[in-house]
C-alpha cells in the first residue's frame, strides 16, 4: 500500500483547491519526477514538464497559462528548506490538475520480473489509464519487483519503466506499443547505439542483462524472470548505466521556487 505525504486537487479552469482525485482511468495524461535533496533537485524536470505540456496538447487539455500554473502549484506544495526523496506525481484531465508526494522505493538486485499480458491504451502517452497496471503492482513489494507487459508475444516496457536488453555488449530495446520516458531519452544522448527490435518472449533467454530505466527506478537490474527461468549472466552494462545516471544526479541543479 502506498503511503503518500501529499494528495492535493485543484480546479483546472478556477486553479481553486478542491477534493483530492488520483485521476486513475481518466482522459488525461500525468508526468512522475523524482525530487531529491536538500535544497530540493528535481532530476530531468524542464523535460518533463515540456514532454507533459506537449502530450496534453494531444489530448487536447488546453489552457494558455498551463505551464505557469503547473510549476506555480509545484512551488506552492514544496518547501526549500525540507529534505526529500520522493516521486512527485503531477497529473491532468480537462477539469482537474492533481498534485502527490509519495517516497521513492529504490530497488534492489535481487529484482524479479512479472510477465502480464496487457497493453497499454495508447502507449506512446503516459496517459491515465493505468488501473490494470495498479490492480498488479499494488499486490507487489515495487522494491524487488515489477511487471513486464507482454503483447503478441513482445515484451514491451514495465508497469513503471522502459526496458533495455542486452546481448553481447550490444544495446536492444522494443520498436513500438511503448512510452519513452525522460529516463529513456537521457540514456539515448549516452548510449552510442539503441538498435531497436522486437523483443520477442522467446527470445528472451538470448539477453545476458534485462535493465528498467525511469523516474521512479532509475537504473535496475532484472535478476530473474520466473515464468520462464531466465537469470541475468551479469551486471556489466547495468554497472555502466548506474555510472552515468549518477553523473545526472551530480549535475542537477537545486529547483528554483
Amino acid at each position: 500500500m502506498v503511503t503518500y505525504s501529499l494528495k492535493k486537487s485543484y480546479q483546472l479552469k478556477s486553479f481553486k483547491e478542491t477534493t483530492f482525485k488520483d485521476l486513475w482511468g481518466d482522459h488525461g495524461i500525468f508526468t512522475t519526477m523524482w525530487i531529491f535533496g536538500k535544497p530540493a533537485k528535481i532530476l530531468f524536470f524542464d523535460n518533463h514538464i515540456n514532454n507533459l505540456i506537449e502530450s496534453l496538447k494531444s489530448y487536447r487539455i488546453i489552457k494558455k497559462s498551463i505551464k505557469k500554473d503547473i510549476i506555480k502549484l509545484i512551488n506552492k506544495n514544496l518547501y526549500e528548506n525540507k529534505k526529500y526523496n520522493h516521486l512527485l506525481r503531477i497529473a491532468l484531465n480537462k477539469k482537474i490538475i492533481s498534485i502527490s508526494l509519495r517516497k521513492r522505493v529504490a530497488p534492489k538486485l535481487n529484482f524479479n520480473l512479472k510477465l502480464i499480458n496487457l497493453k497499454r491504451e495508447k502507449p506512446e502517452f503516459k496517459n491515465l489509464k493505468y488501473k490494470k497496471i495498479l490492480s498488479h503492482l499494488s499486490k507487489m513489494d515495487n522494491s524487488k519487483s515489477d511487471i513486464g507487459l507482454i503483447y503478441n508475444k513482445k515484451i514491451l516496457e514495465t508497469g513503471t519503466s522502459n526496458l533495455l536488453f542486452i546481448r553481447n555488449k550490444k544495446v536492444f530495446a522494443p520498436v513500438k506499443d511503448h512510452y519513452e520516458g525522460n529516463t529513456y531519452k537521457f540514456f539515448k544522448t549516452k548510449i552510442k547505439k539503441i538498435i531497436k527490435k522486437d523483443i520477442l518472449l522467446k527470445d528472451l533467454k538470448n539477453y545476458d542483462e534485462i535493465i528498467l530505466i525511469g523516474s521512479g527506478k532509475g537504473v535496475a537490474s532484472v535478476k530473474t524472470i520466473k515464468e520462464i527461468n531466465w537469470r541475468r549472466k551479469n551486471l556489466n552494462k547495468f554497472k555502466v548505466f548506474s555510472k552515468y545516471y549518477k553523473s545526472a544526479i551530480k549535475s542537477c541543479k537545486k529547483h528554483k521556487f
